[in-house]
């Protein structure tokens, strides 16, 4: 008897000692979610650009979430909604699955089929599909609106689940029902496959002929490491041209220094680009240290081309160092800093600056209009005729021909 006893008041106290750890385990875990939250919070009232926004209310926030936050989920929830106060579709947190694949995007390969999406309106809409990915090949295009994702609606879903479920494994198919202007909604069966990121490209459309005294390079993506040298390595070997075709058409943007980088190549001790802060705290970045080319430029630019790609054009249009060819850009002018939510794996993308052109042009919304406004049409694409490069090209011939004139004066 007194064995069982024994054995009971075993028992009972192991019983005690499983809930007494388990109710600490999950006080230590509200607290760390809790220190989530707060680590997010000191970040945006620090760095955030707008501090006029409504979300800048610490104790509103803090109160309403302080005793709710239990658990990882009750975090992003806590988060996502402050952030959503803040009224800017730029700055995000970024739960620790989807900031390893951005990281994995900058290091240059992930999984899916090769599309930038964007919120808009409350729609989602493709910004552009990158180069030889599974979507290009399919036939997607900037501005296209997913309607819906393998049959799920995609009206109130943020841009993170809708990238969610667009990714996916190598071989598998997602089908995408797109509603463009002027056609009727079609479906998209597309299958995932694994998506490099190429940043250079000197690969021509098919059946363009390019005039021999001209070179051309395609500026696919600003978010390679390596972009601004990968672009230097292809413009020395188009030294001996006469007029180059930079194309930024779809580029929607990547990595600030890559974009000095490049506007560097062409430009000598002026201005590229300037930076103002929360507290109107304005920086300029100027050219001079790798002046390499002065020959003819035009850059082509449509509505896909954003943020870095238009601080390049913007650069070499205001100092009347290139000419701009296409249609208006996309109109993103705020700067993003990524701040990694050390130990969580989590991420946060901030606006903390925006962008002014070296004349002092506020581009964000507004977009950067191009010198010769040429339209890219349905029939032009499904004719396979790039209206925009031959105009490019006829403009640099003309150019070269002018130079030539004068010379023989």
């Amino acid at each position: 008897m007194k064995k069982k006893l024994k054995n009971c008041t075993l028992m009972a106290l192991t019983l005690l000692f499983v809930l007494v750890l388990c109710n600490k385990t999950n006080t230590a875990m509200a607290q760390s979610e809790t220190e989530l939250y707060d680590m997010v919070w000191r970040i945006v009232n620090s760095k955030f650009l707008d501090q006029n926004s409504n979300g800048q209310d610490w104790n509103k926030w803090r109160n309403k979430y302080d005793d709710k936050i239990k658990t990882p989920e009750d975090a992003y929830v806590a988060i996502d909604t402050m952030i959503a106060s803040l009224n800017d579709r730029y700055t995000k947190f970024v739960p620790p699955k989807e900031f390893e694949e951005e990281k994995s995007m900058i290091k240059g390969s992930l999984y899916g089929i090769g599309i930038q999406i964007g919120l808009r309106d409350g729609k989602i809409l493709i910004i552009s599909p990158l180069e030889d990915t599974p979507g290009d090949k399919a036939g997607l295009k900037a501005e296209d609106e997913i309607l819906s994702i393998d049959g799920i609606s995609t009206k109130d879903m943020s841009v993170e689940k809708a990238a969610d479920k667009i990714r996916g494994k190598k071989g598998t198919t997602v089908k995408l029902l797109i509603k463009r202007k002027g056609t009727e909604n079609k479906t998209y069966s597309i299958v995932r496959d694994e998506i490099n990121i190429k940043s250079i490209s000197v690969k021509l459309p098919e059946n363009f002929k390019l005039d021999d005294k001209i070179g051309y390079i395609r500026l696919s993506s600003f978010m390679g490491k390596h972009s601004g040298q990968d672009f230097k390595d292809e413009l020395v070997k188009l030294k001996d041209k006469e007029g180059i075709i930079i194309d930024l058409r779809g580029n929607t943007g990547g990595l600030l220094t890559n974009a000095l980088d490049i506007a560097d190549l062409f430009l000598s001790d002026e201005i590229i680009v300037s930076t103002v802060d929360r507290n109107n705290y304005k920086e300029t970045a100027k050219s001079g240290r790798s002046f390499i080319s002065d020959q003819h430029l035009v850059v082509l630019i449509n509505k896909g081309s954003a943020s870095a790609s238009e601080i390049l054009s913007g650069a070499l249009k205001d100092n009347n160092r290139a000419l701009l060819i296409g249609e208006s850009t996309f109109g993103k002018g705020l700067v993003q800093e990524v701040k990694s939510l050390t130990p969580f794996g989590a991420g946060l993308n901030i606006t903390v600056q925006k962008y002014l052109t070296p004349n002092g042009t506020d581009i964000n919304k507004k977009g950067i209009a191009p010198d010769i406004e040429v339209k890219l049409t349905d029939e032009n694409i499904k004719a396979k005729d790039d209206v925009q490069l031959k105009k490019a090209q006829d403009v640099l011939l003309q150019m070269i021909k002018n130079d030539k004139m004068t010379a023989n004066r």
